[in-house]
């Protein structure tokens, strides 16, 4: 069994709107479910979505604390990088970005997709890199279930990939000759390439 956690849940959709995710954690059983699990609280960054938290939060609060667990939100900040990194879970929309930043932060993450998008490519990512066990991927629909079974042990660490071994791999399969070399002092130089 996974000890318990401490800190806070960071709730993000970044600029988006996703009013979806943030009803779905706006639920006295969510709270009861990240309490259980020892979260502390919920920090919900709720972009430019009409739902305004208002079952955790009474009307005309941006924050409150019933309980011993403290709820508060805001719409945008200049870096939501500082919340993450001090999260002690992230569930996020499953924007690449936000996704992206959790993993290099290395905090455990649940991505929540937007099914009302079309194309939802957004499904993709966030159902593969869940496969991978680097999340757990979710729906408004099942994120409570979902935070009930999490267990933040169950997931790898995310190593970032290389983008100069994915670019020699795009330039290797387009047949692009190599354009940097390394000369006998050690240097780095660049071959023409006619």
């Amino acid at each position: 069994m996974a000890a318990l956690a401490k800190g806070y849940v960071f709730v993000t959709v970044g600029t988006t709107s996703f009013d979806d995710l943030i009803q779905a954690v706006d639920t006295e059983q969510m709270a009861e479910a990240l309490a259980s699990k020892g979260y502390e609280g919920l920090v919900l960054q709720i972009g430019r979505g009409k739902y305004l938290p208002r079952v955790l939060v009474p009307s005309g609060y941006s924050s409150t604390n019933p309980r011993g667990f403290e709820t508060e939100y805001f719409e945008f900040a200049d870096s939501l990088g500082d919340f993450i990194s001090k999260a002690a879970l992230v569930i996020s929309h499953a924007g690449s970005g936000s996704i992206f930043e959790s993993l290099r932060a290395s905090r455990p993450l649940v991505v929540v997709v937007n099914e009302k998008l079309m194309d939802n490519h957004q499904a993709e990512l966030a159902d593969e890199l869940s496969q991978m066990k680097y999340c757990v991927s979710a729906r408004p629909s099942d994120l409570l279930e979902k935070i009930k079974a999490f267990n933040p042990d169950a997931l790898l660490p995310y190593t970032a990939g290389d983008p100069k071994k994915l670019a020699q791999g795009i330039d290797e399969f387009l047949g692009v000759p190599e354009t940097v070399t390394t000369m006998p002092d050690g240097n780095v130089g660049k071959c023409e390439i006619q």
